[in-house]
């Protein structure tokens, strides 16, 4: 058996138990999405506003200036509303910049979100937003302990499919005892009463499962090796530290899970029948401003406001507006020619996009329902797959997709390299090692590889201390005439909720430079 130390252990207990997340939303780095108050005065009739992006930012842009009388036109250039919030369904088609074009043969009413899946209970702007639009929600399972951790590697845990409950709860329970021992010797320094320390014990004896000698040895939470029924059950043992340490089981890949993460906290929400439902019921509201398959070429500030030119189906178009937000995610717009202060112009080209990829994976029956009771949640790998996700909707019909990977980063740039066939093989061959049910029951895949994405070139905006004052700060302001909105113009990165704040954000800058009001939203960017 391997050896390690106190010293060792807490060093990785620390790391598991969310200690990175922590110090970032301590640092400030995370922010909160609340539904602030925007209470705006309309304005006369007639200021003309482009909008560069059918997105969920152009969109609410158009969608709230619209109420304040301005004369609005939204410029898409993908055939559908909706940039990244977007679900994968029948006869579905993406463009990737090396691959081309390839189309969804999911089963018609099946679908995956291929961008956001999940709304968390405190981003009150994007409940918001639902409520106004009349969009049904229901509960998005994020934690489910029924799910796996599955580790590749050498140890003796290593190759096999382990239900988190047990990796979680064998963990907190060692953790337990070694604070107890700790504590009961005074090893810890602390300035302690005896009543003090007696109530910390007892938390820790509960909080652990620990035994009247304070040690853990198993526990009900983990499962049963046989169920309880008529008879009393069996307890499952539990797996030693020494064996989950060395299986990497407290590996990157494995800690600061969802529910360490507040961001990922439960209680969490989707959009009934698909997140791009959102999306959708905003282009109704503003579908007579919406021009899809419009590819903007260039833009200019001009002496009297500004000046777009775009392509369709009838050729090259130009349009003049007064002001133009535009909401292009940054690495596309990079390449749109425009004639930006050098500031913004390096801001736009230095930015950082997360590479990003998702498989959607159909399957003649929810084996993993059916077989393993999984309902809703995550499995987490140490491989190419890094996560499978399993539908919190529709439960115990006869089919349905499950994500077969969700990757980031040099795992999703490897996999994106891949064919589309050859990306299915490396889902079927990788998750068949937790779910042998693949081979019977694979229907057909459909993937997205968001950094190769026309139109997209990324997941999400990525930032460090750095970026933050070379790029952020710059496209906070306005170049002249040109607004710059979107989720890489907050500190809310990959969520929906940035894109809603982005652009109630930049309506109030317009609508106070417009109609000379001094409205003060409150600044959330940073």
């Amino acid at each position: 058996m391997s050896r390690f130390t106190r010293k060792d252990f807490i060093k990785k207990s620390g790391a598991l138990f969310g200690g990175a997340y922590t110090s970032l939303f301590a640092l400030d780095l995370i922010k909160a999405a609340p539904a602030h108050s925007f209470d705006l005065n309309r304005t006369k009739e007639g200021e003309k506003v482009i909008i560069l992006g059918a997105g969920l930012a152009g969109m609410t842009s158009a969608f709230e200036l619209t109420k304040l009388g301005y004369n609005c036109t939204v410029l898409e250039a993908r055939d559908r509303v909706g940039g990244r919030c977007w679900s994968v369904r029948e006869d579905s088609s993406n463009t990737e910049t090396e691959f081309g074009t390839h189309t969804s043969a999911f089963d018609k009413g099946l679908y995956f979100n291929a961008g956001p899946s999940r709304i968390p209970h405190h981003h009150e702007l994007t409940l918001h937003y639902c409520k106004e639009l009349g969009v049904p929600l229901e509960i998005y399972n994020n934690v489910n302990e029924a799910s796996y951790y599955f580790s590749e590697g050498a140890g003796p845990l290593s190759n096999k499919k382990i239900r988190a409950r047990e990796i979680q709860y064998d963990i907190r329970g060692y953790m337990s005892e070694l604070l107890a021992k700790a504590i009961d010797q005074g090893s810890l320094e602390m300035a302690m009463t005896q009543e003090d320390v007696d109530k910390v014990l007892n938390f820790l004896r509960a909080e652990g499962g620990l035994d009247p000698d304070d040690l853990y040895k198993t526990s009900t939470r983990r499962g049963y090796a046989k169920e309880p029924g008529v008879g009393a059950g069996e307890y499952s043992k539990a797996h030693s530290l020494s064996d989950i340490l060395s299986s990497g089981l407290m590996e990157p890949d494995f800690y600061n899970v969802a529910e360490y993460t507040y961001e990922l906290q439960m209680t969490m929400f989707q959009a009934v029948g698909g997140m791009d439902n959102i999306a959708k019921k905003l282009a109704e509201k503003i579908k007579p401003l919406i021009q899809l398959e419009a590819e903007v070429s260039s833009i200019k500030n001009t002496e009297e406001g500004v000046s777009v030119v775009y392509s369709t189906k009838d050729g090259e178009q130009k349009i003049e507006a007064d002001l133009c937000i535009c909401t292009i995610p940054l690495p596309v717009l990079s390449y749109i020619d425009h004639n930006f202060s050098g500031n913004t112009s390096r801001a736009i080209d230095y930015a950082s996009y997360n590479k990003t990829g998702k498989i959607g994976l159909q399957f003649k029956r929810r084996f993993w329902e059916e077989d393993e009771h999984i309902y809703g949640g995550i499995t987490h790998t140490n491989n190419e797959l890094t996560q499978i996700f399993y539908p919190s909707n529709d439960y115990q019909s006869k089919n349905g997709v499950l994500i077969g990977y969700y990757n980031f980063g040099d795992k999703a740039e490897e996999t994106g390299k891949l064919s589309y066939l050859d990306r299915e093989k490396l889902a079927l061959q990788k998750g068949s090692l937790i779910h042998p049910q693949y081979h019977e029951e694979f229907d057909n895949s459909f993937s997205v590889s968001w950094h190769k994405t026309k139109y997209s070139m990324g997941g999400w905006a990525e930032y460090n201390s750095r970026s933050r004052e070379s790029v952020y700060k710059v496209l906070l302001e306005p170049d002249k005439n040109v607004y710059f909105a979107g989720e890489h113009m907050t500190y809310l990165n990959a969520w929906m909720a940035g894109a809603f704040e982005s652009a109630r954000s930049v309506v109030a800058d317009i609508h106070n430079r417009v109609s000379g009001q001094h409205f003060n939203y409150p600044n959330t960017k940073g």
